[in-house]
């Protein structure tokens, strides 16, 4: 897929303010653990979270695949500040812009869009990873309002000062079949039962913002449904796959940054009295690193081009998800290699992608789900 010149536009504004803004002080963030909300407000004032968001919502009328271009560059400097755009849009706004009600879209949408406010959504649950379809938290109608009880685990921009709601999954009947109705409701920040866990203590990602959440009792209007009642899952299916572009676009930003950083060591790192980089063993390990991120940047460039002229693109999702998060994942560990005694060091940027890549091989469908997807797909 060649950009067009909008995108490649944005690409280069992206790139200007990931290694002028994010990269100078997103180190800090990270081993403090803290949120970085001025460069979340950034961010909104450039219009990222609004970037397929139609202009009658505050955003700026584009298209995912300029998402994806966005969420490339951010990665090569820094995971925590991509995937809190990544789940902004793609968990928070996504599933209201999809299948919200005119009156949710124009209530919450354009604080979303803007970056005045974050959303999240809750989907996940402690015995529930991969296997969604195992909801536990149930909604049950009483009167005009739903009353929600359950958990929910590992929910992105769930706990922030601007988190405005929380999109969530819930059992809200049984089918004929016996199977589970599973439905979306928007819950609001601060809804009295709704409580929000202290944050997670994670291996990466430590600049962005991840929390349990429970549900007692809570209670919202029966018109916070988001979409058709029964179809939450499904919804939240297609949501995903969409997501898993993003996700691609992220991990392939992330294996470009390892690249990025080794060959600038590579050419200023001496040892035996020569530039590491002129010895074979470091450009052969640094050319398979290209080769990964070329593969994987192909790939999720297929799967955008088919998602935007509306074709089928499930399969080269998954694809384009499985191969660019191994990318991801193995260029931090080739990087870290590289870098010494220094790549294990949290001040340099390949230690946080080695610390950071493994959970893209797990967050928004594992590696294994990925395969399994594609193997149906193949008829088996």
């Amino acid at each position: 897929m060649q950009l067009s010149d909008e995108h490649e536009a944005l690409r280069a504004t992206v790139e200007e303010f990931a290694q002028k803004e994010v990269a100078p002080v997103i180190g800090e963030y990270y081993i403090k653990e803290k949120f970085p909300y001025d460069l979340v407000a950034q961010m909104g004032e450039m219009g990222l979270f609004g970037l397929p968001v139609p202009e009658e919502y505050d955003g700026m009328g584009g298209d995912y695949v300029a998402l994806c271009v966005a969420l490339e560059e951010l990665g090569r400097v820094d995971q925590s500040v991509a995937i809190t755009l990544e789940a902004g849009v793609s968990l928070g706004i996504m599933p209201l812009l999809r299948f919200g009600s005119d009156e949710q879209k124009g209530r919450w949408l354009p604080d979303l869009a803007t970056g005045r406010h974050l959303g999240g959504f809750g989907l996940t649950e402690a015995g529930g990873g991969s296997d969604a379809g195992a909801t536990r938290t149930t909604a049950k109608l009483d009167g005009d309002h739903w009353v929600i009880n359950g958990t929910k685990a590992f929910i992105t921009n769930s706990g922030t000062d601007i988190t405005s709601l929380v999109t969530v999954t819930a059992v809200t009947d049984k089918q004929s079949d016996g199977k589970k109705e599973i439905s979306a409701i928007l819950v609001p920040s601060g809804t009295p039962g709704f409580t929000v866990a202290p944050s997670y203590s994670k291996v990466g990602w430590n600049a962005s913002d991840t929390h349990e959440l429970s549900f007692d009792d809570v209670r919202v209007p029966a018109e916070n449904l988001v979409g058709t009642r029964g179809r939450g899952y499904a919804q939240f299916l297609s949501i995903l796959d969409e997501g898993r572009v993003a996700i691609a676009a992220l991990s392939t930003g992330a294996a470009q940054g390892c690249v990025d950083e080794s060959l600038r060591y590579a050419r200023e790192r001496e040892a035996f009295g020569h530039a590491i980089g002129s010895y074979q063993g470091i450009q052969f390990k640094i050319a398979e690193m290209e080769a990964r991120t070329v593969c994987a940047r192909l790939a999720w460039h297929d799967a955008a081009e088919k998602m935007a002229a509306g074709q089928p693109f499930k399969k080269e999702a998954a694809v384009a998800k499985l191969v660019s998060s191994n990318a991801a994942m193995d260029n931090a560990r080739d990087a870290t290699q590289i870098f010494g005694g220094y790549g294990f060091m949290n001040e340099y940027p390949v230690a946080r992608h080695y610390r950071d890549s493994k959970i893209l091989e797990i967050g928004e469908g594992t590696s294994e789900v990925q395969k399994i997807l594609i193997a149906r797909h193949l008829g088996m």
